[in-house]
C-alpha cells in the first residue's frame, strides 16, 4: 500500500513541476506578443465593430485603400480601449484617420487627430477638418492621467 503512495506522490511532484515549468515558459511568451501585436481582445473588437461602423456610414470597400487595427505607442485616452483601428480612404490617400472603441458601451468613435503624409514624405499629426472628419470626433490624447 505505500508503494502505490509512493507512485501517487511521484506523479504529483512531475505534475506540480510540469506545471511550473509552463508557467516559466507561457508567462514571457504572452508577455511579448502583447507588446509586439496589442491585446488581442482589443484588437477583435476593433476588427468585429469598426469595420460595421465604417459599412453604417455608407463607405464601401472600394472606398476604403487600406484598414487594420493598430497598437499605439503611447497611452491614450483613458475612455477607449488601446488599440486603433486605422483607415485611409481611396479619395484621400494622404490621410490616415483612427477610430477608437469606448470602454462603456463599446461604441465606435473617430479620433480628430489624423495623419497627413506631406508631399515631401513627413508625416503631420493634424487636427483640421479633411474630407472624411466626423463632425462628433475625440481627441485621443485627452484624459491620460
Amino acid at each position: 500500500m505505500q508503494e502505490g503512495g509512493k507512485d501517487i506522490k511521484k506523479k504529483i511532484i512531475w505534475f506540480a513541476m510540469g506545471l511550473i515549468i509552463l508557467i516559466i515558459v507561457a508567462v514571457p511568451i504572452g508577455f511579448f506578443y502583447v507588446l509586439y501585436n496589442g491585446n488581442p481582445y482589443t484588437n477583435y473588437i476593433a476588427d468585429k465593430n469598426v469595420p460595421v461602423y465604417l459599412e453604417e456610414k455608407g463607405y464601401t470597400e472600394n472606398d476604403i485603400v487600406e484598414s487594420h487595427y493598430v497598437e499605439p505607442k503611447h497611452i491614450i485616452n483613458n475612455d477607449f480601449y488601446q488599440g486603433h483601428y486605422m483607415v485611409i480612404f481611396q479619395e484621400e490617400p494622404d490621410v490616415t484617420y483612427y477610430y477608437g472603441i469606448t470602454k462603456n458601451g463599446k461604441q465606435v468613435m473617430q479620433f480628430c487627430e489624423k495623419d497627413k503624409l506631406s508631399a515631401d514624405g513627413v508625416t503631420d499629426i493634424v487636427e483640421t477638418e479633411t474630407k472624411y472628419s466626423e463632425k462628433k470626433c475625440v481627441n485621443s490624447l485627452d484624459n491620460r492621467n
